[in-house]
């Protein structure tokens, strides 16, 4: 690979590793993953199960955002990434052994650590292997290839539920998630290095210490979380028994919004050079906010094309999101703020996703309705408030 290339696009020997982990294990948990809600309905779970699922999913994602960013900082990222490796497989085997939507919650609590676990540490390694000018660079090529197994993933999984139905098929597709994240396991102790400094997070500074034009951004950060989540795991029940679609075609829509998101994480990459991250994050925003609008309006099969391009349209800005934090934290503590936005941010977010379930109750255009009015306040806020430069108090 052109040397000229890797250095443009953040790309050394520790990042090449991390990406090709994240496809390996992203690859088996997305076949499954996206079809849990339809499956959990299928062995004898409730809507309430559904909206359990998703509410634990946030929840847990904020705690172990700030538990990957403790681990990671005491324990190094090689090691945490092999730690949180196990538990997925733990998780899978809970799925694949006991075909009950119990089960399916109690290992979700195992197989969903990863990605929330592992984010830290990626960023970690991120932070210590790439110059500053290039680690804006380097999230979103993490971004963009997290997108590969997320669009290809559901595309075989839905394969193989719609061979072997909905209940054999999704533990099957967990099955080769097994497959893949022991093989990741092997990947990550044999190729990722460890290299730099250790931090201290510290959960009361990061929030005392919280610059305001960095609250602007988590308030309004929650608002937009609110939109994204309050639907997110009913999409699929929308698409395909509302709808009338099969599990192959939610698959191709799937596809289509992550080949959106993978398309325009470079572009967006070195655009944000140029142009304030307050306009690339608004346009973010935007995007998140006015999804659910179309998904409800989708009575044909090109509109619902249209929503999963908009789906995708909303990793617009992610990436410089991600950085925006970094850059408006408090300097000697960016670790703390990180993990205490992110701790924040999602226990809030997970108590709107339990009470998306009455909403789906009373009407599906009901909680898509309430989804993109909070989308809508959080971007006016942000629109209104938010900053790029770090200032005090």
């Amino acid at each position: 690979m052109n040397q000229s290339f890797k250095e443009r696009f953040g790309l050394n020997a520790s990042i090449l590793s991390m990406l090709g982990m994240v496809i390996l294990i992203g690859m088996g948990e997305k076949m499954g993953e996206r079809f849990l809600p339809i499956y959990i309905l299928a062995i004898g779970g409730s809507s309430y199960a559904v909206g359990a699922l998703n509410a634990i999913d946030n929840f847990l994602s904020a705690i172990y955002s700030y538990i990957g960013g403790i681990l990671s900082d005491r324990f190094g990222y090689k090691n945490t990434l092999i730690s949180v490796s196990i538990l997925s497989i733990i998780g899978f085997l809970i799925v694949i052994v006991f075909p009950s939507w119990q089960a399916v919650l109690i290992g979700s609590v195992f197989f969903i650590s990863w990605t929330a676990l592992s984010l830290p540490a990626i960023l970690s390694l991120i932070a210590t292997t790439l110059k500053e000018n290039k680690q804006t660079m380097g999230v979103s090529m993490h971004s963009l290839v997290r997108r590969i197994p997320m669009a290809i993933g559901p595309l075989f999984g839905g394969f193989i539920i719609n061979i072997y139905g909905i209940v054999l098929g999704a533990r099957i597709a967990f099955g080769v998630a097994l497959i893949f994240a022991l093989i990741a396991i092997f990947f990550i102790h044999r190729f990722v290095l460890e290299t730099g400094e250790r931090s201290r997070i510290d959960l009361k500074a990061g929030f005392t210490r919280m610059p305001k034009p960095l609250r602007v951004l988590l308030v309004s950060d929650i608002l937009i979380r609110f939109a994204e989540q309050i639907p997110y795991a009913f999409v699929v029940v929308y698409v395909v028994n509302n709808l009338g679609n099969s599990a192959v075609t939610f698959s191709f829509l799937t596809l289509i919004e992550m080949l959106t998101a993978m398309f325009i994480y470079i572009p967006v990459a070195l655009l944000s050079e140029k142009v304030r991250s307050k306009t690339i994050v608004s346009i973010t925003f935007f995007f998140f906010a006015i999804f659910p609008l179309v998904l409800s309006i989708s009575n044909s099969i090109w509109i619902l094309y249209l929503a999963f391009i908009i789906r995708g349209l909303k990793e617009f800005g992610e990436p410089t999101r991600k950085a925006l934090i970094v850059k408006l934290s408090d300097p000697d503590i960016k670790a703390s703020a990180y993990g205490t936005y992110y701790l924040i941010r999602d226990v809030i977010v997970s108590i709107a996703a339990l009470f998306s379930a009455s909403l789906w109750n009373i009407s599906p255009y009901m909680n898509f309705g309430i989804a993109s009015l909070f989308g809508f306040i959080g971007l006016i806020l942000f629109i209104r408030f938010g900053q790029d430069q770090r200032t005090s108090g």
